[in-house]
């Protein structure tokens, strides 16, 4: 936890310093006061009945100034570090992000585990508002206990234990919350998988479905049953935890009351009396306040250290080595021996597959649902990485090449796409970051995916919102949406690899006959300027004929590859696909 409360104050230092310094100081302040009350509360005591009215009066009057300024210290205090604890959040929220999209690759994405980890995280990151409030109340408490034992030892020695009193509660609360954490951890997944039921029982997108089928009574019963699960998983755990805490309290009570009986047996005086009953109640507020800070920091520290373990996770998805992209492909890309197994999977998606993809060719890659095709997308681009062979670059091995100098030189359009709720010309030029406000660029990008028309027919073309997330955005149907999609694949002029999984799923067939009349010609372009490979997957036969090269998967391997004619002419898997398909047509 130390390094916890560490971090918590480095990171507020970096956002305001001067903030940070003034929360400790009313913290500080604030803690010191109560002891201090106390202490002037037995002089008073003493004073009246020793009959110094000016001794009282003073002792009084202390005693007013310092519960103003505990009353003070704690308003203020609270103002300054609220601000600060917002930020530790949104830091916290933003490494958060960055674990989960900023990676090199997607497989932890499909990680059940790991996907209940960011579930968990997601609920912890909301205690990080009480983390600095946390640490500088720990601080204060560090503060007020030497202070409040010194004036304890005045009366007797033994009294030097009260405080040491403090432990078994703390350690109680430290037991208490490992264990309200393996309860929160194993309610992580109900509560993941009913919030994607609640996802989709409330979407737009899917309730035209659900209303046909009558789903939506069923879905909400398993929504209700999930959550009955996750809320008995952490019922049993808060009344674990609840009992080991009463604990704890129990021995510091009977510490309290054992102090009380030192106290009047060795009092030499009202005042002392007064002392030591004032000291006690501080004690047990220090107490208090010392399990709920604890607690709340060792479960900001199990945030940060699941966090760690997301992230040592997902690191190494990307190629690591200092390998050079080239300018222009010249031999192209090689997959040698490559297979992939999904963590936890009986079997792999791929296996022991060799194949080249030569410069400049247009690759068709085709198959059943379930073949691999687009486990086979995501390893060219660096989204998976192989469980063994290798995918060369020009003859040089992909994971030697970090992840983002072959990313600036991919290009991709895929059927789950974004739906950026953006203006158009950034829903679009997101796909070139460098040129996102590039207009001619945007337009240029838009044509070659035969969106223009598109695009001028919204009210106020380019800068039209898009989406319900603008009171005036348009909504876009999924042919629509797709088209934008093209586009934004379309953004990087000399990609080395074009990649386009299933890029007309959402268009009639004349549409995507249209659309690859024009995909044809940005592939020979793109080829021309860099040799680039461009690689689709599509199901319609009359796309797959037009490309260089046809790849045929089944059950995770490459049953035949060649061009049109030759495959027809073998008479295997390919002829038989197409001859399914076109006598549908007939």
């Amino acid at each position: 936890m130390i390094s916890t409360a560490v971090l918590l104050l480095r990171n507020a230092w970096r956002a305001d310093p001067r903030r940070i310094l003034t929360a400790a100081g009313f913290a500080l302040g604030g803690a010191l006061a109560g002891p201090l009350i106390a202490a002037a509360l037995a002089t008073m005591t003493g004073a009246v009945l020793t009959g110094r009215p000016a001794v009282a009066a003073a002792a009084g009057a202390a005693v007013a100034v310092l519960a103003v300024a505990a009353l003070t210290c704690s308003h203020f205090g609270h103002v300054f570090w609220f601000e600060l604890s917002e930020l530790a959040e949104l830091d916290f929220d933003r490494d958060l992000a960055a674990l989960s999209n900023g990676s090199d690759g997607i497989a932890h994405h499909e990680r059940a585990e790991l996907a209940d980890r960011f579930t968990l995280l997601q609920r912890e990151s909301r205690q990080f508002h009480t983390g600095l409030g946390a640490v500088l109340g720990l601080g204060g408490l560090l503060l007020a206990v030497p202070v409040t034992a010194v004036l304890l030892a005045r009366v007797s020695p033994l009294l030097l234990f009260l405080p040491l009193a403090v432990l078994p509660p703390l350690a109680a609360a430290r037991l208490a919350e490992r264990v309200l954490d393996r309860s929160r951890t194993a309610a992580a997944e109900p509560i993941r998988v009913a919030r994607h039921l609640f996802g989709l029982v409330t979407s737009v997108q899917y309730a035209g479905e659900l209303r046909v089928a009558g789903a939506g009574g069923h879905l909400l019963d398993r929504h209700a049953a999930l959550w009955r699960t996750a809320t008995g998983r952490l019922t049993a755990g808060q009344v674990r935890a609840a009992g080991i805490r009463a604990a704890g309290q129990a021995l510091f009570a009977l510490a309290y009351g054992a102090a009380v009986l030192v106290a009047v047996d060795r009092a030499a005086g009202a005042g002392t009396v007064v002392l030591v009953v004032a000291l006690a109640v501080q004690v047990n507020a220090q107490v208090t306040s010392a399990v709920a800070l604890v607690r709340d920091l060792q479960r900001i520290d199990t945030a940060y250290r699941h966090a760690d373990e997301v992230r040592a996770a997902v690191a190494g998805t990307g190629g690591t080595g200092d390998g050079e992209v080239p300018d222009r492909l010249r031999a192209g890309i090689t997959l040698d021996g490559v297979s992939f197994r999904r963590p936890g999977a009986d079997r792999p998606v791929l296996s022991d597959v060799h194949l080249t993809l030569p410069a400049g060719a247009t690759v068709a890659v085709i198959g059943e649902n379930g073949a691999g095709k687009s486990t086979l997308i995501k390893l060219l681009c660096g989204l998976y990485r192989p469980t063994t062979g290798r995918i060369l670059i020009d003859g040089v091995d992909l994971r030697d090449i970090p992840a983002a100098r072959w990313r600036e030189r991919l290009s991709a359009g895929f059927q789950d796409h974004v739906r950026f709720e953006f203006p158009v010309r950034e829903a679009v030029g997101v796909g070139d970051l460098p040129r996102l406000g590039d207009e001619p660029a945007v337009r240029d990008a838009l044509s070659r995916a035969g969106a223009e028309a598109l695009v001028d027919a919204l009210p106020r073309g380019l800068d039209s919102p898009l989406g319900t997330a603008h009171a005036d955005g348009t909504g876009l149907s999924g042919g629509q949406w797709q088209r934008l999609a093209l586009g934004r694949a379309f953004m990087r002029r000399t990609p080395l690899l074009l990649v386009l999984d299933e890029p007309a799923s959402a268009l009639d067939p004349d549409a995507e006959h249209r659309l690859f009349d024009r995909y044809a010609a940005q592939a020979s372009a793109v080829a021309a300027r860099a040799g680039a490979i461009t690689v689709f997957v599509s199901h319609r036969f009359s796309t797959v004929r037009t490309a260089d090269l046809i790849v045929v998967l089944r059950d995770g391997r490459v049953a035949e590859a060649g061009d049109h004619d030759s495959l027809l002419a073998a008479g295997g898997a390919y002829a038989a696909l197409y001859a399914v398909q076109a006598a549908a047509y007939r």
